[in-house]
């Protein structure tokens, strides 16, 4: 369980990363980009941070380079923010929330369509056999 000073951290990090994104950073490949979560090591060196990208792939993989190109500039910001000993160390991770969502609802469409398929089988279906398969002794 993380301590509560690494969640503040994280917090903080998460807001900082989001307006610096929407104020300083202004490189034309970036994206309509979200922040969706941030997790910091408990030594406070390490920060990584979850992100979704409102687009196709290339809008996708534009973004990711926009971002490790400020890389630089955004942990110095997070540095001078948050006033740290060691500032931690950035890695910007695309968050595959969306597509696990949409595979899932894919999932769950196929599901339905098969339990309609077999509903509709078993509505005409008889047993094999006699209507009793067990054998009565006399």
């Amino acid at each position: 369980m993380a301590s509560n000073r690494v969640l503040k951290v994280a917090d903080r990090i998460k807001e900082v990363i989001a307006q610096l994104l929407e104020t300083r950073v202004k490189d034309p490949r970036l994206g309509f980009i979200t922040i969706t979560d941030v997790r910091v090591t408990g030594d406070l060196q390490q920060a990584s941070i979850f992100y979704t990208v409102l687009g196709d792939d290339e809008a996708r993989s534009s973004t990711a380079a926009a971002l490790a190109s400020a890389k630089g500039m955004l942990r110095a910001e997070v540095g001078q923010a948050l006033n740290l000993r060691i500032v931690p160390t950035l890695e910007f991770f695309a968050d595959g929330l969306q597509e696990s969502a949409s595979a899932m609802n894919d999932l769950m469409s196929e599901v339905r369509r098969k339990d309609e398929e077999l509903a509709k089988l078993r509505a005409n279906a008889k047993p094999i056999g006699d209507a009793d398969p067990y054998k009565v002794h006399e």
